[in-house]
């Protein structure tokens, strides 16, 4: 039986509009693979704690989380994931390159152009019908 992981991803907008994204480093799950940055839910934890703490641990800067923008389920090779990605901004640092092998700020027109993880692309075809 495949595990369920419960994940949460934030989609962070810029004013120049674009997005933060970070690429996986190659020794983590789903390597060379952008995402919206985020982590899984502990024990105890709402959605907006767990993304909150996991953008200060991975990325050293503090996140308001606002509105979900979607709730995916996708099954991988080894393991299902459910990711819930919501809207957010930074109130205090900047970004820097912990655990990831970069970040990137990407233009809204140019996020279906990149190697997304296939759970983020629900999400990014929402934006993008926004953004119309």
């Amino acid at each position: 039986m495949k595990k369920n992981v419960h994940v949460v991803g934030a989609i962070i907008e810029n004013d120049k509009h674009e997005f933060f994204c970070a690429l996986r480093n190659p020794n983590m799950v789903l390597a060379n693979y952008l995402e919206f940055p985020g982590g899984k839910i502990e024990d105890g934890e709402s959605p907006e704690q767990a993304l909150t703490r996991e953008i200060l641990e991975e990325f050293n800067c503090s996140i308001q989380v606002g509105k979900k923008v979607e709730d995916t389920i996708h099954e991988y090779e080894k393991f299902i994931v459910r990711l819930e990605t919501y809207k957010a901004s930074i109130i205090k640092g900047e970004p820097v390159v912990l655990e990831h092998a970069e970040i990137r700020w990407v233009p809204r027109n140019q996020l279906l152009d990149l190697n997304f993880a296939p759970a983020d692309i629900p999400a990014i075809n929402k934006l993008l019908a926004e953004g119309k």
